[in-house]
């Protein structure tokens, strides 16, 4: 009677162990998209708010399109937090295309507006931003991300 319950948890096993790598086929794997922001508008700043136009450009390096439904970020100044915050903009970045949209930003960090604010028109200010990129559908929801680059102030 209990002679036959090895094989058959083996097999259970093989079974379970078969079925999880399938999934994991069908799990697309998706390399991460290139965020970089093109431009910054001071929309309205004082020394406890400022209010910015974020324009960020996002590059697909997949053969697929990405559905995406927002995203989550961080941006930083140097190494200091100049603001955080989320985006519910909706739209698809081709595959492998590009697409632009533009975030609305609050910023609480008066060093790093002086930073910003301190240095002539038409100079690089260099950034890091970081977050996820929550997608519409599919079996992957969000894709983490972190790049950096420079942006002109205009």
């Amino acid at each position: 009677m209990f002679g036959n319950i090895r094989p058959m948890r083996s097999v259970s096993l093989l079974l379970l162990a078969v079925a999880l790598s399938g999934c994991a086929l069908l799990v697309p794997k998706l390399q991460t998209p290139n965020l970089s922001i093109v431009d910054v508008e001071v929309r309205r700043a004082n020394f406890m708010e400022q209010q910015l136009r974020v324009r960020v450009r996002v590059e697909n390096p997949n053969d697929r399109s990405l559905p995406v439904q927002g995203l989550s970020y961080t941006v930083y100044l140097g190494d200091q937090e100049f603001a955080t915050g989320v985006s519910d903009a909706s739209f698809v970045v081709p595959a492998l295309g590009t697409a632009e949209f533009d975030m609305d930003v609050t910023a609480n960090a008066a060093g790093a507006l002086f930073a910003i604010l301190g240095r002539p028109r038409g100079q690089g200010i260099d950034y890091r931003m970081k977050g996820r990129v929550e997608l519409a559908h599919g079996w992957l929801r969000s894709i983490p991300f972190e790049q950096s680059g420079t942006f002109t102030l205009r």
